[in-house]
């Protein structure tokens, strides 16, 4: 299970940091992921992270979203600034993980939180 949190209402131009944390034990999270989707749209992906620290992002949110992990505390956070109203939706965790070395690697997803941003 992973458990996001860290949503909410910000104005434009906020900051809002979102958290994901992995439960139970985990062996190595590969992957940590976010999305995020608006109603009536596909889930798009927002931000990548891999064991190794490389990153990416969406163009829509380069510059001005940070992703980073705590291998430690099987988390991943999502670190927004510059907030703009179309950043209004739910956001997702995702991770590619082993619960233990013979395991096979699993896809899980967080139960989203929401971020709206509006004046």
């Amino acid at each position: 299970q992973l458990q996001a949190s860290g949503g909410g209402l910000v104005q434009p131009g906020g900051s809002l940091r979102l958290s994901c944390a992995a439960s139970g034990s985990v062996f190595a999270a590969r992957v940590m992921r976010w999305y995020r989707q608006v109603p009536g749209k596909q889930r798009e992906l927002v931000a990548t992270i891999t064991n190794d620290r490389t990153t990416n992002y969406a163009d829509s949110v380069r510059g001005r979203f940070t992703i980073s992990r705590d291998n430690a505390e099987n988390t991943v956070y999502l670190q927004m600034t510059s907030l703009k109203p179309e950043d209004t939706a739910a956001y997702y965790c995702n991770s590619l993980l082993k619960r233990s070395p013979g395991d096979n690697e699993r896809s899980y997803w967080g139960q989203g939180t929401q971020v709206t941003v509006s004046s």
